[in-house]
């Protein structure tokens, strides 16, 4: 059932659901407790994610654009998914796919696109389809949406999530929440209505592939798993069309159309119009004349040639739930209901291997291209105070990579780790190694190694103004937050003297997918090494910093000890900075040991005096409570 038009006049808020799609982009709004898609004045139920710019820059969005993109190949942007929150090395293989121009952004390292002499971020773009598919819904319920749910692909790292956000604010949106697709998928087909249960949710969109893992217990419906690639998809099956279209071709004219936006863009239209066809027919003519060229094309596709063009990039797909199976543990008999979400799952192929991996056929009752819209819109009632909509399960989707910060030595503290339940919050307690620091540098780093050095560096800020002390005397509380949206923010306090500094987290580009399963599969091949290399790394950190107590503690209190005491620190000392050198974890341990052996009884004279200093006149549950808990490792400060 579609939303009917409203009487003229009528007006109110809307609160809506949004599916920014690579190909599409759809709305929806919960009526009378059921979502139901909006559609335009002429009935149309989805705006085309296509922006054409003129030459005096006026843009055009959606249907129009769409039509206008053969006259203005260069200046008409499509598929502006694959690059929003991207960097230009992310996106390397896609640039020389388009018509138009895509090049390093002047500010930052993002993306651009350069239109007539003016460059273009793709949260622009975006945000001209967000407005476009916002006014579609305004005119036709003669009412002003003004919040919403927007959709993005599980695997959308923090960057391109936050360029997401940032598309909804320049459209005049009030983003309620950045929610996976899968998720709001498994809300469209009721599933959380379900006891309890497993479900794979299958995502091939037009540019994007996920697949993510919802377990559904006692009303809490969690993402236990995800993985995906966010350059596989739909274009990807219009690619290997065109490959087939140009293969009776001579080498001179493949290059002709490859250097003709123009006809570039029309053998793309073909090639979108032809897989359309071979879902449903088993072969299609195609018939072209290109424009500008003395060159024309003919042929009859038979689908047995698509299928086989198609297999390699359907089985990148069945390999991603091999994955997402093994990192949740689980087998194909495990799976209850499988979920077919994006307008790619409507190909035959697609539907054929999914039904012959799991023993049973795929959800397929809704339309793939609304089941996402749909399910946002449940979830912007829910968040907008629906009373209505308010028994619907809790959704927790996952950080898909763990999250820490550098320690001395080089290594990592892991205070979120890889699939943990978000909203979620961890904190950790860390002090100084050196003595007198007055500023914490906090590294905030991703992945799953155990090094700093193979770990992707979000973000570094730095927390001053702390009061001079003794090291192992400052307190440093660091909080990790990631709200419902995914995106991290981090907060660091010495909560001696009360300091805060904090950051959110806003990397400048995205992570590309084979940079997200390699960082995972690499934490796996070098685990046991990871491990061993960290355990070194904190070992010589404390076993540097044990020189240099016992070294501070001969020049502070030589006079009072005796010279047996210090000849013996000294001797023990040396032997210590000799076994660092060896880099040997069993010669620095029993360096340690005997270091620790030698200054035991300057240790134990220097704790007393400080706890006289740290009780005086404080009661005992004042004391109790005085001292925050902390880790035994210590941040590098600078």
């Amino acid at each position: 059932m579609r939303i009917p038009l409203k009487v003229k006049g009528q007006s109110e808020d809307i609160v809506a659901g949004i599916d920014l799609g690579t190909t599409n982009t759809l709305v929806a709004q919960v009526v009378d407790g059921t979502p139901q898609i909006i559609e335009d004045r002429q009935g149309r139920t989805i705006t085309p994610s296509v922006v054409a710019i003129d030459e005096q820059h006026q843009t055009t969005v959606g249907d129009e654009a769409l039509e206008r993109s053969l006259s203005n190949p260069t200046g008409t942007i499509s598929s502006v998914k694959r690059f929003i929150g991207r960097g230009l090395e992310d996106v390397a293989p896609e640039i020389e796919r388009q018509p138009y121009q895509v090049v390093r952004s002047q500010n930052n390292e993002q993306v651009a696109f350069r239109v007539h002499g003016k460059e273009y971020l793709p949260q622009e773009i975006s945000a001209l389809v967000l407005v476009e598919a916002k006014k579609r819904a305004e005119r036709r319920l003669s009412a002003r949406l003004k919040r919403a749910v927007i959709t993005v692909p599980a695997y959308f790292d923090d960057a391109q999530r936050q360029a997401t956000r940032d598309a909804g604010r320049m459209a005049g949106i009030d983003v309620l929440r950045i929610i996976n697709e899968p998720t709001a998928a498994a809300l469209a087909y009721g599933l959380d209505r379900k006891d309890a249960g497993t479900i794979l949710v299958y995502d091939l969109g037009g540019g994007t592939f996920d697949v993510s893992i919802l377990k559904l217990t006692e009303g809490v419906f969690k993402v236990i798993a995800t993985t995906g690639n966010t350059s596989l998809g739909g274009d990807d099956f219009d690619r290997a069309l065109t490959n087939l279209l140009l293969q009776d071709l001579s080498d001179e004219d493949r290059a002709k159309i490859s250097t003709s936006p123009a006809s570039k863009q029309l053998l793309k239209i073909a090639a979108e119009t032809a897989k359309k066809s071979l879902s449903s027919q088993d072969d299609t003519d195609i018939n072209l004349d290109f424009p500008g060229l003395d060159l024309s094309l003919e042929n009859k596709l038979q689908r047995s040639a698509y299928e086989e063009a198609i297999t390699p990039l359907v089985q990148q797909t069945l390999d991603a739930i091999e994955f997402v199976l093994d990192d949740a543990d689980l087998d194909l008999e495990d799976i209850d209901e499988v979920v077919c979400v994006g307008g790619s799952t409507r190909t035959p192929l697609v539907r054929k291997r999914l039904h012959d991996l799991f023993g049973k056929a795929p959800h397929t009752q809704l339309n793939p291209d609304e089941v996402v819209a749909m399910g946002a819109a449940i979830q912007a009632s829910q968040l907008s105070g629906d009373a209505a909509q308010q028994s619907g399960a809790v959704l927790l989707d996952v950080t898909p990579l763990s999250l820490g910060i550098e320690t001395y030595g080089g290594g990592v503290t892991k205070l979120m780790w890889r699939n943990t339940p978000i909203p979620a919050r961890s904190s950790e307690g860390f002090t100084t190694q050196v003595d007198d620091q007055t500023a914490f540098d906090i590294h905030v780093l991703q992945g799953e190694r155990e090094m700093a050095k193979d770990l992707r560096s979000l973000a570094r800020f730095s927390l001053r103004g702390i009061p001079p002390m003794s090291a192992g005397m400052p307190r440093l509380l660091v909080e990790f937050f990631i709200d419902a949206n995914g995106i991290l923010s981090v907060t660091a306090r010495e909560t001696t003297s009360g300091v805060e500094a904090n950051i959110e987290v806003t990397p400048t580009y995205g992570l590309s997918d084979e940079q997200v399963e390699d960082m995972i599969l690499d934490s796996i091949e070098h685990a046991e090494e990871d491990f061993l290399a960290h355990m070194l790394a904190d070992l010589r950190a404390e076993s540097e910093g044990l020189i240099r107590y016992s070294k501070r503690a001969i020049e502070e209190r030589g006079k009072d000890l005796p010279k047996a005491l210090i000849e013996q620190i000294e001797l023990a000392t040396a032997g210590m900075q000799a076994a660092l050198e060896t880099n040997e974890k069993e010669v620095i341990e029993a360096g340690m040991s005997v270091l620790n052996e030698a200054t035991s009884s300057i240790a134990q004279q220097m704790m007393n005096e400080v706890l006289k200093v740290t009780v005086a006149g404080k009661t005992m549950s004042e004391v109790m409570g005085s001292e925050p808990r902390t880790k035994a490792s210590s941040v590098e400060l600078k």
